[in-house]
């Protein structure tokens, strides 16, 4: 997901957050001051969409959200600064960019459209696996770190399992697209599409 403009996001948080920047952590009244700034933005971007009509407009107004959703899930997490909060926004990014990406797929009709929904579905499911894995396997290792090497091993396990889910998640995502993408055929082409797809992800 493309996020507000990057050089001039930098110097308004350098400027409303200090030299230390949001890693370092933020008050409260820095807190509000970049709740204020996400939120000129967003006006901005909207006024930008104005000229534009049709899909054009409806992309441009669901990227001006996006962006500052993923801006917001940004703020609270330097504010917060936990796991927790860092999931979010990696949420906040995989949700904003399949908004964009389903506004993408209204200028298509029949399969077509359902297979470019499906697959922004893939991704954003992709992304938020990702996350999961992350953040089960930081606070895994976190916990060892902090116990004894039998602890460590049961970590390892936890880790592992947490991957597994995630690429099983993705899986049935993608086997779902490859699947629709058969629904254009017809007859023995599309009996082999699909025998092939179940194939290729082991249905």
């Amino acid at each position: 997901m493309n996020r507000f403009n990057n050089s001039a996001m930098a110097l308004a948080l350098g400027l409303v957050f200090g030299t230390g920047g949001m890693a370092a952590g933020i008050s409260k009244d820095e807190y509000s001051a970049g709740q204020d700034w996400i939120a000129a933005e967003y006006e901005i971007a909207r006024a930008a969409c104005e000229p534009l009509a049709g899909n054009p407009y409806d992309v441009c107004v669901a990227e001006a959200q996006g962006k500052a959703k993923v801006a917001t899930a940004e703020l609270e997490d330097s504010y917060e600064l936990t796991r927790a909060s860092l999931y979010q926004v990696r949420i906040a990014d995989a949700e904003a960019g399949y908004a964009v990406a389903k506004e993408k797929c209204d200028v298509l009709a029949g399969n077509a459209k359902d297979v470019c929904v499906m697959q922004a579905k893939a991704v954003q499911a992709g992304a938020e696996a990702d996350a999961k894995v992350l953040m089960k396997s930081s606070a895994a290792r976190a916990a060892a770190n902090e116990k004894s090497a039998e602890a460590r091993i049961e970590a390892n396990h936890k880790i592992a399992d947490a991957i597994k889910a995630g690429a099983a998640s993705k899986l049935v995502a993608d086997f779902k697209v490859a699947k629709a993408m058969c629904d254009d055929l017809a007859g023995n082409a599309k009996a082999v599409c699909v025998k092939d797809a179940e194939a290729r992800f082991g249905k």
